[in-house]
């Protein structure tokens, strides 16, 4: 009888399970599992397709479920599995009961939705899934203003696709400023670029959060805790996502201190023949060493990989991520990768690092260049031993790619003495003679050494 692998979740790391599994196994049964009307797309374009950058909400979609089935992958879309009975290797799915052989939780995560009253008024929307940006972007075509709860990255994103809709858009965060984790320097010159290029068509309410939306059935206000009232045609909830890990726990998997799916670098869980992928799992910091949660995609198809190849009977480890990412706002970009001095000052007893930081202004190229652009870029280490702890760019010139070089260098947990001597690219046109990063190193040296001394 054929192998049997049962996937549940259709998004990223289920897709990737199936897809890498049939590579290395011609023969095995494989059936994924789905709610949604769609499988193996990219949620992180939804914001693009919004804002009218991606014009066709397809090219989202990776693959179809008539393409996994001509790879004889089986897509069942719409069907929810109700339990995970481990004790028969079975799921029970639309009261269907289905053997496997190995099964992988892939069930990914659900828009974290705040305590607010009424907060199940039409017209209140979340952004996780193709079916949300089809109807977000058909009321924004249709409405003059837009309340958005949050100011992380979907705030940010859809604040851009917003006002590339015409819109007034309205911010509520409970920080003092936005994409707070960032160090809060960064937040407010991120605020300040906002401010400067958007301000008569944007309105950011910090320090405050909604208590209560207002209407009859369709959503025409919000109320502050600061006693504010806001209106505007719709509202959308972007304060983050929390996993999706109820059949896990229901069926005794164990459960990590971030809230999410445990396992080892295997992606197995503690019950034997069951993995899981994704955002529905918790994750490791290659810094700190302790679990953290974060829910990317990119991350979750690595996972996926991963997974695959252990399930199908080879050796593969996922030893962790450093919390790498990016993002534009038009043409600002902001990225940063390991650990900021705001976080490393929080878990310091933790870790026993004495973080110090360096912040460096510079143009992104030689500043005589034409399109020499502004970047601001922040380096932080641990003062005892040198190690490079994280960084954090801004700006807008080319931030990301010196995120990217310090992603590197956290990988192989360089020192900054190290990262002074890698031999950078160098031409008038993309870089200066000292690159911004570089001079954020020797400033760094700068100040271990006169302690030392």
């Amino acid at each position: 009888m054929k192998k049997q692998i049962v996937i549940i979740g259709g998004s990223a790391a289920g897709p990737k399970v199936a897809a890498k599994s049939r590579r290395m196994d011609k023969d095995t049964e494989i059936n994924l599992y789905t709610q949604s009307n769609y499988v193996s797309y990219s949620a992180c374009g939804l914001p693009y397709y919004i804002g009218q950058d991606v014009k066709n909400i397809n090219k989202l979609i990776v693959r179809t479920p008539e393409e996994f089935e001509k790879n004889n992958i089986h897509i069942h879309l719409h069907r929810h599995c109700q339990k995970i009975i481990p004790s028969e290797k079975m799921v029970i799915i639309n009261e269907e009961k289905i053997k496997y052989d190995e099964l992988v939780i892939a069930t990914g995560a659900r828009a974290k939705i705040p305590n607010i009253k009424n907060v199940n008024l039409k017209n209140v929307f979340t952004l996780r899934f193709l079916e949300d940006g089809l109807l977000i972007k058909d009321i924004a075509q249709r409405s003059k203003s837009v309340l958005i709860i949050g100011f992380g990255y979907i705030g940010l994103e859809m604040l851009e696709a917003f006002l590339k809709n015409d819109l007034k858009v309205y911010i509520v965060e409970n920080g003092n400023y936005p994409m707070s984790f960032f160090d809060e320097e960064f937040g407010e010159k991120i605020y300040q670029y906002i401010q400067e290029k958007n301000g008569k068509n944007v309105e950011i309410i910090s320090n405050d959060i909604v208590v209560e939306l207002k209407g009859s059935s369709h959503f025409k206000s919000a109320v502050t805790l600061n006693g504010r009232e806001i209106s505007a045609d719709f509202c959308l909830i972007a304060t983050g996502v929390t996993p999706n890990i109820e059949l896990a726990r229901e069926c005794g998997i164990e459960i990590g201190v971030t809230g999410a799916i445990k396992t080892n670098n295997k992606m197995q869980t503690n019950i034997k023949n069951i993995w899981a992928a994704g955002d529905c799992t918790e994750k490791k910091c290659q810094i700190t060493g302790l679990p953290i949660y974060v829910a990317l995609g990119s991350i979750a198809n690595k996972e996926g990989r991963v997974c695959a190849i252990n399930l199908n009977g080879e050796n593969e480890t996922f030893d962790g991520i450093l919390c790498s990412s990016a993002t534009k706002y038009f043409d600002y970009t902001m990225s940063l990768t390991g650990i900021t001095q705001t976080r490393a000052e929080k878990i310091k007893h933790l870790t026993g690092f004495e973080p110090i930081s360096v912040t460096v202004n510079k143009m992104d190229k030689a500043s005589y260049m034409p399109d020499a652009k502004p970047i601001t870029v922040k380096l932080t280490a641990d003062k005892k031993s040198g190690k490079i702890l994280g960084a954090q760019g801004i700006g807008l010139g080319d931030v990301d790619k010196r995120i990217n070089i310090v992603t590197s260098a956290l990988q192989k947990h360089m020192s900054i003495w190290e990262l002074l001597h890698l031999d950078l690219t160098y031409t008038p046109s993309t870089s200066g003679a000292i690159d911004p990063l570089l001079t954020a190193c020797y400033e760094l040296k700068k100040i271990i050494e006169n302690d030392k001394n």
